[in-house]
């Protein structure tokens, strides 16, 4: 009987391994069906933009009428049924349409996972790393393994390798335990509307540019690195290396957040992020780009465990998935939504070097913001109240 932290750690194996194949290589592949640049863009913004708006959707139904397990295996299923529609089209409207669809369905699953995994851990919020380091694992291997068949086979491969990580993923879905019955939990708005005010507030916005200047590099970084004349499998290992550089934050991530606090590693994520994305912007050289990628390890790694257990800490009991779902919407919806837009139209008019230019302004703006607000925020965060 297989216990429930190591159940979690096979959903966020499989999760993550199924995005390994999406984020690297999705708009690579829409690159060479012939997409342009403002297309991938927008096919990009359309799934982040149900990031904005399905998980709070989802998350209030999960949260009122206690039915967050069979959403979740419900959402599960059809975003994999949704994405086998990539298999019958390569036109632009077709695709944008399946792209909703999926995203609808695809956009709160995380976020259920996220609030699943909370629960588990009873109180020991800082050691989430520990499980969420299986999903850099699988990242990294389906990364390095997919970048060398696709230089083999061509870049469609993509397409089966998501079909079958989903199914796969659905399936571990479906043995997520069942939790006791309990009445329908009322909606409470003053409660809700609180979770955009104080502290949380303050790191949303962060957090929103943080994923606005994010957006160049999960959107165009393997174009970029093709249009510099890399092959898949080093565009695969790249993406690879930044995964093994994420690992250490994540194993340990319990110390690094009890040593310095989740503020000081937010502030010191946003100050790297302004250093990696002008890396990118100045250099076109192996060593260069590979520093870039272990950089990842404080952009997204600590920045993410540190943002995760923020917002756990300060979302009011019963509304930890609504919490987790606001943050999500914020930062990977709305944060990527904007990017994406934005960068295929820059994109298209600049070339992918000036994207990262931009992106660097946009973490600076966000280090600003938070650099204002810091104190203010540990205060609150020390005293308990929001």
């Amino acid at each position: 009987m297989v216990n429930q932290t190591s159940l979690l750690r096979l959903q966020y194996f499989l999760y993550f391994g199924t995005m390994g194949a999406v984020l690297p290589f999705f708009n690579l592949y829409c690159y060479h069906i012939g997409l342009s640049g403002f297309q991938i863009g927008v096919l990009s913004a359309a799934k982040s933009l149900t990031i904005v708006i399905f998980p709070i959707f989802w998350s209030l139904l999960a949260d009122h009428f206690r039915i967050r397990r069979p959403l979740y295996i419900f959402c599960n299923l059809i975003s994999l049924a949704a994405w086998c529609g990539y298999f019958f089209t390569t036109a632009f409207m077709p695709m944008l349409a399946i792209t909703f669809f999926y995203g609808i369905f695809y956009a709160p699953i995380i976020a259920m996972l996220e609030t699943f995994t909370m629960e588990n851990l009873s109180g020991k919020v800082a050691t989430y790393g520990h499980i969420r380091v299986w999903g850099s694992v699988s990242f990294i291997l389906v990364v390095v393994v997919l970048g060398k068949l696709i230089d083999r086979t061509g870049v469609a491969i993509i397409l089966g390798v998501v079909a079958a990580g989903s199914f796969l993923f659905a399936a571990a879905g479906l043995k997520t335990p069942t939790i006791p019955p309990q009445p329908p939990m009322p909606l409470d708005w003053a409660q809700l509307k609180a979770l955009l005010k104080g502290p949380l507030g303050r790191f949303l916005i962060c957090a929103f540019l943080m994923l606005l200047s994010h957006s160049a590099y999960y959107g165009f970084f393997s174009i970029h690195l093709e249009e510099l004349g890399f092959s898949g499998a080093f565009i695969g290992s790249t993406w690879a290396i930044a995964s093994i550089a994420e690992i250490s934050v994540m194993a340990g991530s319990a110390k690094l957040i009890k040593h310095f606090g989740t503020h000081s590693l937010i502030a010191f994520a946003l100050a790297v992020a302004v250093i990696r994305w002008l890396v990118f912007y100045f250099t076109t050289t192996i060593a260069w780009i590979i520093f870039g990628q272990i950089l990842h390890a404080v952009t997204y790694g600590v920045f993410h465990v540190a943002g995760i257990v923020y917002v756990d800490q300060l979302s009011p009991q019963g509304r930890k998935t609504m919490g987790q779902a606001v943050n999500n919407a914020v930062t990977y919806g709305l944060g990527l939504t904007v990017g994406f837009y934005l960068n295929g139209w820059l994109f298209s008019l600049f070339g992918s070097r000036f994207l990262f230019g931009v992106a660097a302004v946009t973490a600076a703006t966000a280090g600003a913001w938070f650099w204002l607000f810091a104190g203010q925020a540990k205060l609150s965060e020390k005293t308990g109240t929001s």
